[in-house]
């Protein structure tokens, strides 16, 4: 439903350009996406001090947003951000990783 409404949008090209507008507020990227993908994404994402967690594979996070595999998806409505982040640091404090990496890149 956030897809579709628009607060949610799915690959790193309209991850960058989300960000590159000022309108990201949360990116999830996928543990296993390429070096290429990481390498254009994440150095933008901390120069901008967006928030960032690297999470889930790419199958898993293209299925959460109703999309097939994608490396990166981006959260634009800062209410959604926060809820998700909050989760995401329910399921690090005691529950299980589900599938990624442990990295939030969490800027002020």
């Amino acid at each position: 439903m956030a897809t579709r409404a628009g607060t949610v949008v799915p690959g790193t090209g309209r991850v960058r350009e989300a960000a590159r507008a000022g309108t990201l507020r949360l990116a999830v990227v996928a543990s296993d996406a390429s070096e290429n993908s990481r390498g254009k994404l994440l150095p933008l994402l901390t120069a901008r001090g967006i928030s960032h967690v690297i999470r889930y594979e790419r199958y898993d996070l293209g299925a959460a947003i109703g999309r097939g595999p994608v490396s990166a998806a981006g959260v634009l409505d800062e209410a959604l951000a926060a809820k998700l982040l909050a989760l995401m640091g329910s399921a690090d404090a005691g529950g299980p990783d589900a599938g990624g990496r442990d990295t939030t890149g969490a800027a002020g």
